[in-house]
C-alpha cells in the first residue's frame, strides 16, 4: 500500500516539481542575460541567430565556468579568417552536428573564442568585431583601442 501511495503522490505532484523547477531556471537564466555587458558597458546585444551562435548557442555571446574557450568576440568571419583557423586545428568550416554546429561561411557571424581571436589579430588576419555584441570580458585580454580598429561600422 505504501509503495502505491508513493507511486501516486510522484505522478501528481511530478509535474509540479518540473514546472516550478523549470520556472526558477527560466527566471534564473533571464537574469544572468540582463547582467551581461558588452565592452562598452551595456547591455549585450545579440550576436547571431542564424546560424545560432555562442557557448550555450542562445545567440549571445556569453561565457561561463564550462566555457573553457571564452566564446567573447563576436566576429564577422572571413574566407580568410576561416582558414587561418583551420591550419591551427579549428575547422570552422565543417559541420559537425554532434556539437549543434552548422558550419561557417564568409560573412557569418559567431561567438569566437578570445584566444583564437588574439592569434589572428597577431597573425594578420582577424575578423571584424561587432563591439556592441561583444562581451566586456574581452577587454580584460585586448585594449579597447585595439578593439576600436576591427569594429564594423
Amino acid at each position: 500500500m505504501r509503495n502505491k501511495t508513493l507511486k501516486i503522490l510522484t505522478l501528481l505532484f511530478f509535474p509540479a516539481f518540473i514546472f516550478l523547477g523549470y520556472t526558477f531556471l527560466k527566471e534564473d537564466q533571464s537574469h544572468q542575460m540582463q547582467d551581461v555587458k558588452n565592452v562598452f558597458g551595456n547591455p549585450i546585444a545579440l550576436c547571431c541567430n542564424q546560424p545560432k551562435t555562442g557557448f550555450y548557442r542562445n545567440g549571445i555571446c556569453q561565457t561561463g565556468a564550462e566555457d573553457f574557450g571564452t566564446h567573447i568576440v563576436c566576429a564577422q568571419v572571413t574566407d580568410e579568417f576561416l582558414k587561418y583557423s583551420r591550419t591551427c586545428g579549428n575547422d570552422l568550416i565543417t559541420a559537425n552536428p554532434k556539437y549543434n554546429f552548422p558550419g561557417l561561411q564568409h560573412g557569418d557571424f559567431w561567438c569566437l573564442c578570445i584566444s583564437r581571436w588574439i592569434e589572428a589579430h597577431n597573425a594578420g588576419v582577424a575578423p571584424k568585431i561587432n563591439l556592441h555584441a561583444t562581451h566586456i570580458k574581452v577587454l580584460d585580454y585586448v585594449d579597447m583601442e585595439v578593439l576600436k580598429r576591427y569594429e564594423l561600422k
